[in-house]
């Protein structure tokens, strides 16, 4: 039954219900809760069972991404520093910035790509590249690569579960949980650090 219901919800949502989601998640400061990795397998899995089209989903899930982390890059370079300095708020935690500058410390450009598989670092990383004045360029090149990797990669690993494996919508949910699991283990890891 609860795998119906996110099935539902994601069907419901259509084409541009899960742009839109992409797209906040991928570049709005407020996207960060937002369930990119586990929406991309469902809109996938629910194209393999002919409720979209695989053909328009991917090209527009990819598009999206990249989108909304142009924006979040624009939205970093413009507002700068003062990002740093809010206060903490409804949308707002410093600590998502903390947490993102210091994977950008350790991974450099990389980070725009690597981001794209880590909640809350997806979000805010575009948004640190533009306060740190990456070139855009090298920041295109990151956020191209990324949006692939990501929107198609994940969406078509749903598509090909769900046509190649039979009963596949038995499995939906316990992938999803795991997407969800590997998806904020990092982040977990962090804070355990952090308490320690």
């Amino acid at each position: 039954m609860f795998g119906f219901d996110i099935l539902s919800l994601v069907e419901t949502a259509g084409y541009i219900g899960l742009a839109a989601i992409v797209f906040a998640e991928s570049g709005l400061f407020f996207g960060f809760f937002l369930p990119g990795d586990s929406l991309l397998f469902i809109a996938g899995f629910l194209a393999s069972q002919e409720h979209f089209s695989i053909w328009i989903l991917v090209p527009l899930l990819v598009l999206s991404g990249i989108l909304g982390d142009s924006v979040g890059y624009t939205f970093g370079r413009r507002v700068g520093p003062r990002i740093f300095s809010k206060k903490e708020s409804r949308f707002f935690h410093p600590d998502h910035i903390l947490r993102t500058k210091v994977f950008y410390e350790k991974y450099g450009n990389k980070t725009i790509l690597l981001a794209r598989f880590i909640p809350i670092v997806r979000t805010f990383a575009p948004i640190l590249a533009g306060v740190g004045n990456m070139r855009y360029r090298t920041f295109a090149l990151y956020n191209i690569i990324g949006g692939v990797a990501w929107g198609a990669g994940m969406t078509l690993f749903g598509y090909y579960l769900g046509s190649f494996i039979p009963d596949a919508d038995k499995y939906v949910l316990p992938i999803v949980v795991v997407i969800i699991v590997v998806s904020i283990l990092p982040n977990l890891i962090q804070f355990f650090k952090k308490r320690n």
